[in-house]
This record gives C-alpha cells, sequence and structure tokens, in this order.
C-alpha cells in the first residue's frame, strides 16, 4: 500500500495509497477484542488471495467475514503477484473450516453468506482444482493446455473466465515452486 504496483491483469501500475489512507496497525498473526459483548477474534491467512488476507470471527454472533477467502458466485482470484495461490487458499479455507460450526455464518468479500457445508464444498472443490493443477503443472504445462486438457471438467461450479483463472493458479504455483516435488520436469 506504501509504494506503487504494477497490475498485470490491467497492464498498470497501481499508486501507492496517501499514508493517511493506509493502515495504522498491521499483524500477521491471531488475537482478540471485546465490542460490548461482543466477543471478535481475528487471524492471519497467509497468502489465500492476496499476501494480506485475514478473517474476523464476531464469536458472540457466530459470523465469520472472510473475504475473498470464499468465493460463491465469482471466480476465485489467486493474485499471484502479490503470493496469492491455490495451496495457500486451501490452507486458509482449513483455518476457517475448524473455526466455524455448523451454525456459523461465512461472510464472503461478494456473494451471500455461506453455511458451513457450503464454505466446506467449495474448499474441497479447490483441493480437487489443487491436486489436478500441481500434476499438470509438474509435467510443464500452461494454462492453455490445462485448459484443453478439461482440467476444469465436471467440477460444481463453472468458472466466467477459466483461462484467466487457470493462469493465475499456474503463475502461483510456480512461485511454490518448492512445495510441488523434487521431480518437476
Amino acid at each position: 500500500m506504501s509504494t506503487d504496483y504494477w497490475v498485470p491483469g490491467e497492464d498498470r501500475f497501481e499508486k501507492a495509497r496517501p499514508k493517511a489512507a493506509r493502515p495504522a496497525e498491521v499483524f500477521k498473526t491471531t488475537g482478540s477484542l471485546k465490542a460490548g459483548a461482543e466477543q471478535i477474534d481475528y487471524g492471519y491467512l497467509p497468502l489465500a488471495h492476496t499476501s494480506g488476507d485475514i478473517y474476523v470471527f464476531f464469536r458472540t454472533s457466530n459470523v465469520l467475514a472472510v473475504g475473498d477467502v470464499a468465493s460463491p458466485v465469482r471466480d476465485p482470484a489467486l493474485d499471484y503477484f502479490t503470493g496469492g495461490w491455490i495451496g495457500g487458499r486451501v490452507d486458509a479455507m482449513d483455518i476457517i473450516l475448524k473455526l466455524a460450526n455448523d451454525q456459523t455464518r461465512i461472510v464472503p468479500g461478494f456473494g451471500p453468506v455461506m453455511t458451513r457445508a457450503e464454505f466446506k464444498a467449495e474448499r474441497d472443490m479447490m483441493e480437487e482444482v489443487r491436486a489436478r493443477l500441481w500434476k499438470q503443472v509438474r509435467e510443464g504445462e500452461g494454462p492453455k493446455e490445462m485448459l484443453e486438457s478439461g482440467v476444469l471438467n465436471k467440477l460444481p461450479r463453472t468458472w466466467k473466465d477459466p483461462y484467466k483463472f487457470l493462469y493465475d493458479a499456474a503463475r502461483g504455483l510456480w512461485a511454490h515452486h518448492s512445495k510441488l516435488d523434487p521431480n518437476v520436469v
């Protein structure tokens, strides 16, 4: 937020935010606070969508705000340029699932409130996509070959821009190549 940065998908630079528009406090951990009777827990979700994702859990109300870690109606966004990747997304979704119970209302950045079961279904689908992409990236395929091979077929959702999703997912996987396996081609 304090430096200009390149937005590859839009072929432009984004100007740094003015100092008054930047957070006064940052964290990469978990914490809690009280606001009246409400217990509020929060935590860092590393590399889920970007490098700065968090959750905010209004524990008393049993409402969990997760931002773009959940994408019930939009294509999942994986900002590989800032460190977001599909493996980080699945890991973050696992953290959310550990916090939630069957009565928890999960609030995405955009779209309808989700149940734990709906969120788990999205997480399981993302894990399936991650496993499929992992294999294809290890074999040296790019997003075009992945799309042509049907890597996103027979899943419980469709993508508005499957090529962009696969491009971002593949770039993120390559950025985290050390987690792929020693036999990457």
